[in-house]
């Protein structure tokens, strides 16, 4: 069989590992032939293509991002540009494609699908909120990587009575700020699925500096102020999937804070170090995990479905199930979050 790959939306630290599975398995297991994409979907748009050998993939499990490239572009809404994916995919005479990213990707996958396509879809995403799937790859590697810089700041924060807001990626879904929170010791922790109140932040920390001259605050981009309907954002221009940038709330936070306090607040934005660099020894395999599997789904005819981690197994799952809206953080774990507040 000849199998297309391509890599779409944000990078994310593990898409390498699931690129060297899909090439491996697919060509020591069945004599495929792989034919890697270019930049996302765009690859497909613009015939821009790279046949991957073993020698291709050697190497690169460690690495961060993805040997394909990336974007966001997104051809839904626009026929003339699903049309053209789909001549692409006749005219590099693929077999199957395995598209490996984010709802955004998934939804193209889907769209393809219900044109005729063969499709195989891998989930991507350091947010951890796509639907069916226990969890992605990238989002392990995340939460360490945001743990260590409040393991980090809990120090300046303890030296000079400060409060410290960290602001974290997360823009429907909480799972990096409740999940870093936690392993960090955060003393609040802010998510989209729950709108706060600042005097009722406010009188946690006032509370909490009787005891301790420090704290320190964890807010997800998109989390909301009570009696708000938008989340802050950096510009109101959209991307090409339709969204706008998020991004900070963090120092607008930190103005409250400060003001209806009096202690002395500072904010630490991550931004796109939370999604870059060497992936975890867990998102390793689980990209492992899910590269093997999808190749197994092509040659199995299981198109029109995701690999999804069900417990410690592997699933797959309706393309349709997957996309259906975002995976919300579990109302019991942010209850285990807020036993430490304070």
């Amino acid at each position: 069989m000849k199998i297309g790959m391509l890599t779409g939306g944000g990078d994310c630290p593990g898409l390498n590992a699931v690129i060297r599975a899909v090439t491996r398995k697919a060509i020591v297991s069945y004599g495929d032939t792989v034919i890697g994409m270019r930049n996302g979907w765009k690859g497909l748009l613009q015939n821009e293509s790279i046949e991957l050998k073993l020698a291709s993939v050697s190497g690169i499990l460690p690495r961060g991002g993805t040997i394909l490239g990336t974007s966001r572009t997104n051809p839904i809404g626009k026929p003339d540009q699903m049309q053209k994916i789909l001549d692409g995919i006749r005219w590099h005479e693929l077999d199957a494609v395995i598209a490996i990213g984010g709802d955004d990707t998934l939804r193209v996958c889907n769209e393809l699908h219900k044109s005729g396509a063969k499709v195989v879809g891998v989930p991507k995403t350091i947010d951890n909120d796509i639907a069916e799937t226990d969890y992605t790859f990238g989002f392990n590697t995340a939460v360490q990587i945001v743990t260590e810089a409040i393991d980090r700041l809990h120090t300046t924060a303890e030296s000079h009575h400060r409060i410290m807001v960290v602001e974290v990626m997360g823009r429907n879904t909480g799972w990096i700020a409740v999940m870093s929170g936690l392993a960090g010791g955060a003393d609040a922790i802010l998510i989209p699925e729950v709108p706060y109140s600042v005097d009722e932040l406010c009188g946690i920390l006032k509370k909490r500096h009787e005891v301790k001259p420090f704290s320190i605050v964890v807010v997800a981009e998109g989390a909301l102020e009570k009696g708000q309907d938008e989340p802050v954002v950096q510009s109101h221009k959209l991307d090409e999937f339709g969204h706008v940038h998020l991004g900070g709330i963090g120092s607008v936070l930190a103005r409250q804070i400060e003001d209806r306090t009096g202690i002395q607040t500072r904010v630490t934005m991550l931004g796109y170090i939370q999604r870059g660099g060497t992936p975890t020894a867990y998102d390793r395999i689980l990209g492992t995990r899910f590269g093997v599997r999808a190749v197994e789904a092509v040659h199995e005819g299981e198109f029109g479905r995701m690999v999804a981690l069900k417990g410690e197994r592997l699933d797959l799952v309706p393309l349709e199930k997957a996309i259906r809206g975002p995976k919300r953080v579990d109302e019991a774990l942010f209850k285990v979050a807020e036993v430490f507040f304070g």
